[in-house]
């Protein structure tokens, strides 16, 4: 297992390629923009556009707004969505507060950017603007979330995608794996003639092996270990750069593009990238925010190992599960044909132990269908009524739709998918197991329904289902908050506020916290 990607790392990953960028959006998305529509293909990728090339024009120019229209031309909203920085460690949405520039500089100091969204588990769509970039993402504790990916344009760029497989240390084949997608074996030797894939194979395996100096040794990389940083790894300063998924082999050339000089962050460490101009070898040391001056942040697509090839390496994902930019970038023999995250699977039965037996259960729309008569049933909901235990296929049909409770692993891994669907605002994949037998009425963790869900949804596609469905318009979370509560409190648009509203939602609601409607509008 490397260091650069430990095992709940990996997993955190996994999640992310499974459900941030889902294959409907892709093909949605592709279709768009194969056929010229750059608008349709934000719209698939729940991209919001904020300008119009019309509007461009007339504020800064033909000229302008044609050089625009070149890259929007050529903006792979989804591939983009792919390759952003992401909140692992439990969660798989996009990192907050991030400002993404993909055009700079532009005349007046503006710039062709995306922001991300402004919490972790809010809607997760994001907004093309073009203007300047907001002093206060400037400011020293700021700056660290506005990334440059104008010089990385592979990562959101049809017409440079191919690049990818230069930028993450390969050569006619990326580390670790033949073109055709095919594993190569781990080098037990550093390689011979000039093979950027070999070469980084055998740096990544230095460093998974835990030899960090001979690891940067092998990458031509100096790391200063003295100064006042170093003071708390004194022990081993080595250490610092152990636990960064650095793709050390990338630093040099990375560094180069920016000037050769940058810093880049992990967390709450940052390290500065410096080229000496003599004997070009890469020096990088610890560095204090308040010294980092006007060094420009290397974005951390362009430092870190890829994690496609991370979950490669480790068996967690095949080359066909790859968004199809990403597959044919990396694999270039690899056989044509379909690729991207799996489709939702309708939810398939699950064994239950009941009564010192095994029963099937299966999802069937409002409820699990269990195999017992309604005679069976009525007496167990007579039983929960008085207040009795329940047990067994009962239990669990009851845990399915409240969110608390016992569940067997298998339907708990159902409810989970379909949940992190709904995170990620995948309408389509959300639609699609509602028809195979998912419940409209399933509550997740904090007892929200879908209706609380909403904001993270297409509304549109979705509101009068549920409530055809039977889906409690007035529901409280585990907060007190109703799903009104929530689209004001948790930024859902002003159009899901108002069609709450004409389905009758209540406005005099108070959450456990003595919040009203009023103080959300406030906030």
């Amino acid at each position: 297992m490397t260091l650069s990607c430990p095992p709940e790392e990996a997993a955190s990953w996994q999640r992310i390629r499974q459900y941030a960028v889902p294959r409907s959006m892709i093909e949605q998305a592709t279709a768009h923009r194969l056929a010229g529509d750059w608008q349709g293909a934000c719209a698939a990728a729940n991209v919001d556009v904020t300008f119009t090339l019309s509007e461009l024009a007339q504020a800064y120019g033909r000229e302008f707004a044609d050089a625009i229209e070149d890259d929007l031309h050529a903006f792979t909203p989804d591939l983009l969505r792919w390759h952003l920085p992401r909140v692992r460690h439990g969660y798989s949405t996009i990192e907050p507060g991030q400002v993404i520039i993909l055009s700079s500089p532009l005349p007046g100091g503006l710039s062709l950017h995306l922001t991300a969204p402004v919490f972790p588990d809010g809607p997760q769509r994001l907004t093309l603007r073009v203007g300047e970039i907001s002093p206060r993402l400037r400011s020293p504790h700021r700056r660290h979330n506005v990334q440059d990916w104008s010089v990385a344009r592979h990562l959101w760029d049809a017409w440079h995608s191919a690049d990818l497989l230069e930028r993450c240390g390969g050569g006619d084949r990326p580390p670790f794996f033949n073109a055709d997608g095919s594993p190569r074996a781990v080098p037990a030797t550093p390689p011979t003639g000039d093979d950027p894939a070999a070469h980084t194979e055998w740096v990544t395996t230095l460093h998974e092996r835990g030899e960090i100096e001979a690891a940067l040794a092998a990458a031509d990389i100096e790391f200063e270990t003295t100064g006042p940083d170093m003071r708390c790894w004194e022990s081993n300063p080595f250490r610092v750069l152990d636990w960064i998924p650095l793709a050390l082999t990338r630093l040099g050339p990375e560094t180069q593009r920016l000037g050769g000089r940058c810093y880049l962050r992990y967390r709450y460490t940052s390290l500065m990238l410096e080229r000496h101009e003599d004997t070009g070898r890469l020096r990088v040391k610890l560095i204090r925010d308040h010294d980092i001056g006007d060094l420009p942040l290397l974005a951390t697509a362009c430092w870190r190992r890829l994690p496609d090839l991370d979950l490669l390496h480790h068996g967690r994902t095949v080359p066909e599960r790859l968004h199809p930019l990403v597959r044919d970038a990396l694999f270039p023999r690899h056989p044509a044909g379909p690729a991207g995250p799996p489709d939702p699977e309708p939810p398939a039965p699950v064994r239950v132990r009941c009564r010192g037996e095994w029963h099937e259960v299966r999802a069937t729309g409002s409820t699990l269908h269990l195999p017992h008569t309604e005679v069976e049933q009525q007496r167990e909901r007579a039983m929960r009524a008085f207040g009795g235990a329940v047990a067994g296929c009962f239990a669990v049909q009851q845990a399915w739709t409240s969110g608390t409770g016992w569940l067997p692993k298998a339907l708990r891994a159902q409810r989970n998918d379909f949940f992190l669907r709904v995170q990620h605002g995948d309408t389509p994949g959300v639609l699609r197991l509602l028809d195979a037998g998912m419940s409209p009425h399933l509550q997740d963790g904090r007892r929200r329904n879908l209706l609380h869900s909403l904001h993270l949804l297409d509304h549109e596609r979705l509101l009068s289902r549920l409530l055809a469905a039977g889906v409690d318009l007035e529901a409280q979370d585990h907060f007190g908050r109703t799903p009104l509560h929530v689209a004001v409190g948790d930024y859902g648009s002003t159009a899901l506020v108002r069609a709450l509203l004409d389905a009758g939602a209540r406005i005099d609601v108070v959450d456990d916290g003595g919040w009203s409607l009023g103080d959300g509008w406030a906030a």
